[in-house]
């Protein structure tokens, strides 16, 4: 097809298709509803079903039912929106729900700047739901990593049995340019593991290994599927021992966490003997890019590190970056939400500067080269 002029919540939309959605349910919400209007036309012409729900509360609840009965399922939000998708994030958590959670953020609190962007929402989406289960979120910078990372996004969903996220923001999901979707190379299409027929019993959480994701049955299929939001055990029957309730957060987090070297997703661009270092994620990298370039072109050595995926920290990656650092630099749009991530990983001999607004403009490469120190 080449190149096609589209904004990033279309590119989205297709790479959802792409990854074989074919369940989606959603209340629309500003910079997100256009997600809902594309996947309207897109779905139900595949064969599946698009539900706009009553309020979000019960979309994610939709959401959960189509996953649980064997439906690819995406839904979005924007910060109202995820607060209230909260609860049922929890027990999407708890059930081992693979499904797909698109959160194009906006200024907050509460209705904020409705039409504005920021990002406001990035810890906030790894602490989303009571119980502090670890979370996977992915962070385009572009139309065509919107698309990319959707189809990605699902992946991990199938793979780890988990809600994931996509974190873009107004900026990208309302913003058209030039991309050509057809040629971006896309990794194996990953489908869950299914619970092979003739078993005598299925347990809907078994494992061996902590890290073990378990195989699933549908609802509706040839087992009897338990699915509960309480403790419980692996036949997903509620438990009240400490024990086999510590073992069950075990498995969560390990399964995830565990998986660290897969999930992580991010670009580099060294410099040898920089002792600079800028490490950003989703929109704001394409400022940090060309603050970066002017600075080299003023013969300052610094280097970049892009991160894809946000949730969950990729320290490895980060601590790798940072050797023979002296000074980094986290531009945002917010108060410096992961800039804190990055503080801990860093040693106390390095200087870490948050280049930080929350004004619904974006971080510019100039405020990153006069703020940072590159001048």
């Amino acid at each position: 097809m080449g190149y096609e002029f589209i904004e990033g919540n279309e590119a989205i939309a297709r790479g959802a298709m792409r990854a074989g959605c074919d369940f989606f349910a959603s209340y629309p919400i500003t910079p997100a509803s256009s997600i809902l209007h594309y996947m309207n036309v897109l779905v139900p012409e595949a064969g599946g079903v698009v539900i706009q729900g009553e309020d979000e509360i019960a979309s994610m609840g939709f959401c959960i039912g189509a996953a649980m009965a064997g439906r690819k399922v995406l839904t979005s939000t924007s910060g109202p929106g995820l607060s209230l998708y909260s609860e049922n994030i929890g027990l999407a958590q708890m059930g081992e729900t693979p499904l797909v959670i698109i959160n194009i953020q906006r200024q907050g609190p509460a209705t904020g700047s409705a039409t504005k962007g920021a990002e406001s929402d990035i810890q906030f989406t790894r602490w989303v739901t009571s119980g502090g289960l670890p979370v996977i979120a992915l962070s385009p910078a572009t139309v065509e990593e919107a698309y990319l990372l959707t189809y990605i996004a699902f992946n991990f969903a199938e793979k780890y049995r988990t809600p994931v996220f996509i974190m873009a923001n107004k900026e990208i999901g309302v913003t058209k340019e030039a991309a050509d979707l057809e040629s971006i190379e896309l990794p194996p299409l990953v489908e869950r593991k299914k619970v092979p027929s003739g078993q005598k019993e299925y347990l809907p959480h078994l494992f061996e290994e902590l890290d073990e994701v378990p195989a699933i049955s549908d609802f509706g299929g040839d087992y009897i599927a338990r699915y509960t939001t309480s403790t419980h055990d692996k036949t997903a029957y509620l438990v009240t021992k400490p024990d086999v309730i510590q073992e069950m957060i075990d498995h969560y987090f390990a399964k995830i966490e565990n998986a660290i070297d897969d999930i992580t997703l991010v670009k580099e661009d060294f410099q040898e003997g920089a002792e600079t270092l800028v490490i950003s994620y989703g929109i704001i990298s394409r400022s940090a890019a060309v603050a970066i370039s002017e600075a080299r072109a003023k013969g300052i050595k610094i280097s970049a590190l892009v991160l894809q995926t946000i949730w969950p920290v990729p320290e490895k990656v980060i601590k790798a970056a940072m050797k023979g650092i002296r000074k980094i630099i986290v531009p945002e749009m917010n108060m410096g939400q992961y800039l804190i991530e990055i503080e801990r990983l860093a040693a106390t001999d390095v200087e870490v500067i948050g280049v930080n607004k929350m004004n619904t403009t974006l971080v510019s490469p100039q405020e990153i080269i006069e703020k940072g120190g590159l001048l």
